[in-house]
């Protein structure tokens, strides 16, 4: 008879908040609030609350079921190998059992206290990020980010749908920006953490198809990122605070992809280009979704 599996401590609550990515789930909720305040209604300050604390807990559990999912590739990873699970520090079926429930809470909620269509949409972002990105295409192809970007780029959409009950032209727009942000933001950190990818199996592009058509593809998803960032001033959707803000700071991503794009790593780089380009990139979606909100409501 084989000896039972050593029982693990009851896990910290800190080790739950570790599997919600709370570093990820900031932006998230950011940008579906500017979505939500960018909608041409008011919003009951209690449905506000309760349909971004719904974002919130729908973000936290699809990074949990992500983690349930990779365990064993965030053990192989310098950068993942503190994570609860692989570290030993929780269990998995703690792990599972938060995410399951953490995500059905966030759904039912959101149907009843705010309404059905953005309920909708949060179910779907869920199971987007969990079963086409996590367990579908992570470990099967180099476009992985590409296609599971669209997971992390529904939170306009929600938002919006939270404050008006529908969907319009500029939320799909938002959604269209963060979902071709998605893939030179993330490859340019692929690019310095290759190795971590390499050694754990995953096919990210640097891994499968070399640096040179990595750092290609992070300039061409710059060209219909800056459109979808800027085309909303021109079709009247925004005023000038959004459309000055975004073509100021598109402008500069697009220099910083532009050199990413063009350069050629020698041994012992540091790469500062690639991660200038991966930080520079989380600053940009705040100040643009911030930029909204205030053409929005100061315009």
């Amino acid at each position: 008879m084989p000896p039972a599996a050593p029982l693990l401590p009851p896990a910290h609550w800190r080790d739950f908040l570790a599997l919600t990515k709370p570093r990820v789930m900031t932006l998230v909720v950011f940008t579906g609030l500017c979505g939500m305040l960018a909608a041409p209604v008011s919003v009951n300050p209690v449905i506000g609350f309760t349909a971004i604390l719904c974002i919130a807990l729908g973000a936290g559990a699809a990074g949990a079921l992500n983690q349930w999912y990779e365990a064993d590739l965030d053990a192989q990873m310098r950068r993942t190998a503190r994570r609860p699970l692989p570290d030993g520090r929780m269990d998995r079926q703690a792990a599972l059992h938060f995410g399951v429930g953490l995500g059905s809470f966030s759904v039912i909620l959101m149907g009843l206290a705010v309404n059905v269509p953005a309920a909708a949409i949060l179910t779907l972002s869920i199971l987007f990020y969990v079963l086409i990105y996590t367990v579908w295409l992570k470990r099967r192809t180099p476009q992985n980010i590409v296609i599971g970007g669209a997971a992390g780029a529904f939170p306009p959409l929600i938002g919006w749908a939270a404050a008006t009950g529908q969907v319009a032209l500029l939320p799909l727009l938002l959604f269209a920006l963060v979902f071709l942000w998605t893939p030179p933001h993330f490859w340019a950190l692929a690019l310095f953490v290759k190795t971590d990818y390499a050694n754990a199996g995953v096919p990210m592009l640097p891994v499968v198809r070399g640096e040179r058509v990595t750092r290609a593809q992070i300039g061409l998803y710059t060209i219909p990122m800056a459109l979808a960032a800027l085309s909303p001033w021109p079709l009247g959707l925004t005023g000038p605070i959004f459309g000055v803000t975004a073509l100021v700071t598109t402008i500069v991503f697009a220099v910083l992809a532009a050199r990413v794009a063009t350069r050629r790593q020698v041994p012992g780089d540091p790469m500062k280009p690639e991660k200038r380009l991966f930080s520079y990139s989380i600053l940009y979606l705040f100040v643009v979704f911030g930029a909204l909100v205030a053409d929005r409501w100061l315009a």
